[in-house]
């Protein structure tokens, strides 16, 4: 085993109880030793570094730019340019689904949208490409730039997200709103956001022949191999993918991008191998975001402040040249028992790159507005937040009827309440202070995401010392996948963890589906379960074929692995270990193979998604408007829990990340230029730890026998959708003034304080 995946048993409890164990990270060792190996730690023999040259208009084009000044730089090698670059076999301006965008490749001299692509500087040095692309002196025909809600122009889109519907209506909401005895109406804005995850997009790209090695941060190996594949001409398994780990991706590294393709170009066209990072910079723009939405919310009320009609409509910015929009009117449809909703999209087109996935699409920004629409709900109805929600609490899913795979959000209400304290608040605004004099609000929010599973493929095999391999091309990005993905395959084997060795990272491994949308562990996981039992299911057949077993003749009674051996089912005296089974078989390894997914018939009949209550605690400086969120509670239901230690891990991140949403981040755009004015990570605001003083996370128990045999579903992103909301509630409880646009600005609370 080797020492990258080898642990101690002590560090992963007892034999026999992998999976619900909170075990120590597999890659902790390597990461906080520096030995983890991210995409630009890769040196090869005669490395070329590559810089791509962005624009600095949002529209226009290139009129003219210095290759010579630039390839007269000592060490620069070429200069990729529209009138240079080779052809690619695939169309950069067609879609190539499932995930395919199109990209920003040198077509031609056409500027779209600030820091696109308009060249690429290789050289002998990373000094020597930046220099050499300092040089080019670009000079454009600039033209009037549509960069907001005046200039762009809106659109019906065919489909939002990643496929997903554009309009979806249960009901006559029209007559439900005309019935009810209260309206509120109500308006929400949310900014661009972008990834900027620690590590930044890369790649190193290395030919041989035909095949070409690719060292980047990838959320999607098989899918992205046949991606690179198609645009290079080449068969998808020419395309190695090596992405062990990712320092983060939240979305965008799911997606291919055109500094990336542009770097693998170079690298075929100078038979040299190149590497390319972005600078921190250029991770605005071409390598996706979260769009600005502005979000319309009509929400219907009877006498007892249950709900008659929810109407949900979101504009949501896109680039002038593609089409993904936020899903963000959706989360209307799976929450609140409305018996008339509408969820409807309109897409407006500016001159920014395309946006993209990010993490919780649609849902972070759809419940941060949804959430605080619904405590205006309540407020106007005069109840409690908590009982509005419970008042208009959804047994089956809105609008379909369909029973919910499993739902446990009473009492993650209840729960979360309990331990926050929650019936203590009270109902009206700016009643509590803290001893310094500090104004204190109390907000609660929903938090929900769906349960998707992607089409996922491994490989098990056992060894004749009784320890085993297992293999997935899945990715961790820093969630822990190594871990949990290891459990549930030491599960399936009946071995301790320590006894088994994980390979992942690699697209010529199996399948493992995509690391995205809080689906991998159930994905990925349910193959190796499989997997696993597959190769379990083989030893059997050759134990109860030997006469020399103990379990010869047992083949209908059955076995169970359990600890490195096989148990007659009906008589747990008589056993064999897989070691002992192998040797006399006069075998070096058993391996089982696995496909997994969801059926069709299960998915269609059930309402599949994670559930969970957040509250949360804001301080606020009276007279300055400064905002501090000071305490959160959340409690989350989603089914099975592999690891404990990880998943209450992942609600962190996901809440601190809602207090970011809610309080701090929002990319700044020049309306004259169209150029962001906070492109790093010293303007561009996100929550430190004094931020975020105290932060619990309550794993509430929850079974479900629908959504996939191993019962799991996902937890990385449903921890944003709750919390944006709950923040911005507790906002309005300290102060008084309701702000409906995030982040939450200190002069918006000023101003509306003076109004009020």
């Amino acid at each position: 085993m080797s020492p990258e995946n080898a642990a101690s048993p002590l560090q992963y409890g007892r034999a026999g109880s992998n999976a619900g164990q909170p075990l120590t990270r597999r890659d902790g060792l390597l990461k906080v030793t520096g030995r983890a190996t991210y995409a630009a730690d890769n040196h090869p023999d005669g490395v070329l570094y590559a810089v791509a040259a962005g624009a600095s208009i949002a529209r226009g084009r290139v009129t003219s730019l210095d290759v010579a000044a630039a390839k007269a730089h000592p060490g620069v090698v070429e200069v990729l340019t529209p009138a240079n670059r080779p052809p690619l076999a695939h169309d950069p301006d067609e879609k190539m689904p499932p995930f395919g965008f199109r990209v920003d490749v040198l077509q031609d001299d056409t500027v779209r949208y600030v820091n696109q692509p308009i060249a690429m500087v290789i050289a002998e040095t990373l000094e020597a490409a930046t220099e050499g692309a300092a040089l080019l002196d670009p000079h454009y025909e600039v033209e009037s730039a549509a960069v907001d809600l005046e200039s762009g122009e809106r659109f019906a889109p065919a489909a939002v997200g990643v496929g997903a519907a554009a309009r979806t209506a249960h009901g006559d909401v029209e007559a439900g709103l005309a019935e009810a005895v209260r309206v509120t109406e109500v308006d929400y804005e949310t900014p661009p956001q972008y990834h900027n995850a620690m590590e930044p997009h890369a790649v190193v790209a290395e030919w041989d022949g035909d095949r070409v090695t690719l060292d980047m941060p990838n959320q999607a190996l098989a899918l992205s191999a046949a991606a690179y594949g198609a645009y290079f001409g080449i068969p998808a398994e020419n395309v190695l993918i090596r992405s062990p780990f990712l320092g983060g991706g939240f979305g965008s590294k799911a997606i291919l991008n055109g500094p990336q393709i542009l770097t693998i170009l170079a690298a075929r066209m100078l038979g040299r191998p190149v590497k390319l990072a972005l600078p921190r910079k250029q991770m605005f723009g071409p390598v996706g975001h979260r769009g600005r939405t502005w979000q319309k919310l009509r929400i219907g009320t009877d006498g007892e402040g249950r709900m008659t009609a929810l109407h949900h409509h979101a504009l949501a910015e896109t680039s002038t040249f593609d089409d993904f929009i936020e899903p963000s009117a959706n989360i209307a449809l799976p929450l609140y028992a409305a018996p008339a909703i509408l969820a409807e999209h309109e897409g407006l087109r500016l001159n920014v790159g395309t946006p993209g996935p990010m993490r919780a699409p649609g849902a972070a920004s759809g419940s941060a507005a949804l959430e605080a629409a619904i405590d205006e709900a309540a407020e106007a109805c005069g109840m409690d937040p908590l009982a509005f929600r419970l008042a208009n609490y959804a047994e089956t899913e809105p609008g379909t009827g369909r029973p919910f795979s499993s739902k446990t959000l009473r009492e993650c209400y209840a729960e979360g309440a309990k331990r926050f304290g929650w019936s203590g608040r009270p109902l009206e605004p700016r009643r509590m202070r803290d001893e310094n004099g500090f104004l204190v609000g109390w907000g609660m929010g929903t938090a929900v995401f769906h349960c998707p599973h992607f089409p996922a493929e491994a490989r098990a095999t056992l060894r004749a010392d009784g320890t085993a391999l297992v293999e997935t091309a899945g990715a961790d990005m820093g969630q822990g996948a190594w871990t949990a993905l290891a459990q549930i395959a030491a599960e399936a084997l009946g071995l301790d963890p320590s006894q088994v060795e994980f390979h992942s990272g690699l697209s010529n491994l199996p399948d493992g589906g995509v690391a995205g949308g809080s689906g991998h562990t159930a994905s990925a996981g349910l193959a190796l379960h499989k997997a696993g039992g597959d190769a379990i299911a083989s030893l059997a057949e050759l134990a109860t074929a030997d006469a020399a077993s103990p379990l010869f003749g047992a083949g209908n009674i059955g076995v169970v692995a359990r600890e490195g051996r096989l148990y007659r089912r009906d008589d747990e005296t008589r056993s064999d270990s897989y070691a002992d089974i192998l040797k006399r078989a006069g075998r070096a390894q058993i391996v089982g193979t696995a496909k997994a997914a969801r059926d069709p018939a299960v998915a269609s009949a059930y309402a599949m998604f994670s559930h969970g209550a957040v509250f949360a605690e804001v301080k606020v400086d009276p007279d300055l408007g400064q905002v501090r969120a000071t305490r959160l509670v959340g409690a989350f239901a989603a089914g099975r829990i592999i690891n404990p230690r990880l998943v209450q891990s992942q609600y962190y991140g996901g809440m601190i990340w809602g207090v970011s949403f809610a309080l701090h981040e929002e990319a700044v755009t020049d309306r004259r230029t169209g150029r962001i004015m906070n492109a790093d990570l010293a303007e561009y605001h996100v929550p430190v730890n004094a931020d975020v003083p105290s932060v619990e996370a309550i794993l509430i128990p929850e079974e479900d026998a629908h959504v996939n045999p191993l019962g799991v579903k996902g937890v990385g992103e449903i921890g944003i959708t709750g919390t944006v909301g709950a923040v911005a509630n507790a906002v309005w409880h300290a102060t008084g003034v309701r702000v409906r646009r995030f982040p939450v600005r200190i002069e918006d609370l000023v101003a509306g304080r003076a109004a009020g």
